[in-house]
Parts: C-alpha cells; structure tokens; sequence
C-alpha cells in the first residue's frame, strides 16, 4: 500500500554502474517495504541512497540500510548515503550505525568518491 507522499525513484548516474535511489518522505513501517523493495532491486556495483528529502526513519529504516549495507558489503559493490538531515544522521549515530556508511553533502560527490 502506498503512503501518500513517500516516493522512491531509481536512476543511473553519470555512469551505468551507479544506480542513485532518491527517497522522499519518511522512511516507517509502513513505507519502508516499498524502500526495501527499491534497495534489493539495485545490483548495479554503486549504489548511491539519497536522503535529503527524508525528515525522519524508524528502525524498519534502518533495519534495511544496515541490510544494504551488508549485501553491498558482501557483494564488493559501494554504498554511499547523500543529504542526511540532522535528525536522520542523529538517529544513526545514536543507535550507532552511523560508522557503517560513507556520507556525502551532495550526489555528485558521492558518484565522484565511490568509483
């Protein structure tokens, strides 16, 4: 079931071998199997999360960015997380996940350091 103003879009980057998930909304309960779906679907050896449009996440959010981390982890490929919010990179760093991921101010950033 859709939640009205949570959105996932993907799309390759500058290059094909980046795939960028932009993530509008908050990340929930209810929206995060629709977020989980889109993060499974990405094998592209890059995957770029951008979070500048998410106000808040709950645990199921960070259930499935510490999933996505260890499956790219696993798989060679690099993750990086774009536009945290200072409420979103609190919450990380409180339940202390934040070390886990690489974080970047803007996309272009990001695709520059992880290739």
């Amino acid at each position: 079931m859709a939640t009205p103003g949570f959105t996932v879009a993907g799309r390759v980057g500058r290059v094909d071998t980046v795939r960028i998930l932009t993530v509008t909304g908050a990340i929930t309960s209810s929206t995060s199997p629709a977020f989980h779906q889109a993060v499974k679907a990405a094998t592209e050896p890059y995957l770029i999360i951008d979070l500048t449009g998410v106000p808040s996440v709950d645990s199921m959010a960070l259930g499935t960015l510490v999933q996505a981390y260890v499956s790219c982890h696993k798989a060679g490929r690099k993750l990086g997380l774009v536009g945290l919010t200072h409420r979103v990179r609190n919450i990380l760093e409180l339940t202390g996940v934040a070390p886990l991921f690489e974080t970047y101010p803007t996309i272009e950033e990001a695709e520059a350091a992880l290739r």
